[in-house]
């Protein structure tokens, strides 16, 4: 097993850990372990909201969730040598829940998908499902199944939400600045168009007085994707993958957390992958002055993972970026016509029995494959969503008999 540099309690909330993470970004959280170039190592996560989600059957933890604790993450990694525009190289060599463990935080067992309220959160389709529900799922081995979808087994592909870089002090205002800028053409909008910093429930590492107090009041929430990585919620950023992160500050200080048992693309619910606690395998190399060679700037480079269930059939559900519920035409808008095929795909499954609820929480957490089809054909995009059929239990293809409509139990729902 590689050296463990950055270890959890899952007993304890992240602020109490023996060497606390973090969950906010800026260059100013201090180094919690330093590796070098060609080190193969392990860092252990929490659960994203810090094990604020329960295995239970009611979903009224996931509509009270406090949003200002998310991401917790762990380290930052520094690593000897790295400077600004340099490519930090991370390939992930392992990961997975906690291991050998049964307990209360997720990860140790079980994991859950939330679709967030609207009022809290919200979601891809928060318009249409504005309350919060759950499903928990049990792990067994590679595969998940839930007591709230019955009928679905599937193999995840489990991956990271979440990892990136230490922003430098001008690449943070600049977020900073123009997600604010969004924020006040419309600052009254649920959910809103985004979050400020917020120095409530900040943690920042090992920082004290002065420059923890700075780091509260300045740092940027993880929610997003940003230039250093961040959020990017990609299911095949598995074993296998390599990311080539741009370095903005000395030693790069790597962070991340947020790991996912499985999800759909997109993760549609907003908390739509399985959720959980873990750990995380890396090895980390540079590449001297890589931004400039490879004109690096604003976004990191990913090659996916060598690992995935073989699934080769699916149905596909088509949207186009038209609004049918006020016939409304979009010019070639990618996200209403996603919002269409996932619309158009809840609707196919509520015909064999599933709530509008239970379909949406199982085209998050399954590996459902999301694509922009046509971008180019005006007025209209075309994206599509891939679902695998062997993922049920039941034949789900259309048959000339109709849908067998079964009482599929439902979801943890809002008391």
């Amino acid at each position: 097993m590689p050296k463990v540099v950055f270890k959890i309690d899952q007993s304890k909330p992240m602020r109490d850990q023996e060497v606390p993470g973090h969950n906010r970004w800026h260059p100013d959280v201090p180094v919690a372990e330093m590796v070098r170039p060609g080190d193969e190592f392990r860092m252990e996560c929490r659960e994203w909201t810090d094990a604020q989600i329960g295995d239970n059957d009611s979903a009224n933890d996931v509509r009270d969730v406090d949003l200002t604790v998310a991401h917790v993450l762990s380290g930052p990694i520094g690593v000897e040598g790295a400077e600004p525009g340099d490519l930090l190289v991370v390939d992930i060599l392992d990961l997975g829940a906690v291991p050998q463990q049964v307990g209360e935080a997720p990860g140790q067992g079980w994991g859950y998908t939330g679709v967030f309220a609207k009022a809290n959160g919200g979601g891809f389709l928060t318009d249409y499902f504005p309350d919060a529900y759950k499903a928990i799922w049990d792990f067994h081995g590679q595969v998940a199944t839930s007591r709230h979808l019955p009928g679905v087994r599937f193999t995840g592909i489990t991956h990271p939400g979440l990892f990136g870089t230490a922003p430098s002090a001008d690449l943070l205002s600049s977020w900073n600045r123009r997600e604010q800028t969004l924020i006040d053409t419309d600052p009254q909008r649920v959910p809103p168009l985004g979050l400020p910093p917020l120095a409530d429930n900040a943690v920042t590492g090992t920082a004290t007085g002065d420059v923890a107090q700075r780091i509260a009041a300045e740092g940027a929430r993880t929610v997003p994707a940003r230039e250093n990585g961040g959020n990017h919620d990609i299911k095949n950023f598995t074993r296998g993958a390599r990311v080539f992160y741009p370095v903005h500050v000395r030693d790069a200080k790597l962070s991340g957390g947020d790991l996912h048992f499985s999800q759909g693309d997109g993760e549609i619910t907003f908390c739509g992958a399985i959720e959980m606690g873990g750990y995380i395998d890396f090895h980390v190399d540079l590449i001297k002055g890589g931004m400039e060679k490879y004109g690096v700037t604003t976004n990191p480079l990913f090659m996916p993972g060598n690992v995935e269930p073989r699934y080769s059939e699916f149905l596909s559900f088509i949207g186009i970026s038209v609004d049918h519920d006020t016939d409304t035409n979009y010019y070639l808008d990618a996200t209403v016509a996603y919002r269409r095929a996932c619309l158009n795909a809840v609707e196919y499954l509520k015909r064999w029995g599933y709530s509008g609820e239970q379909a949406y929480l199982l085209l998050g957490a399954a590996p459902i494959e999301g694509r922009v089809s046509g971008i180019v054909d005006i007025p209209n995009a075309c994206c599509s969503l891939y679902l695998p059929t062997a993922i049920f239990d039941f034949d789900v293809r259309p048959n000339a008999k109709g849908p067998a409509s079964q009482d599929r139990g439902q979801c943890a729902v809002t008391s």
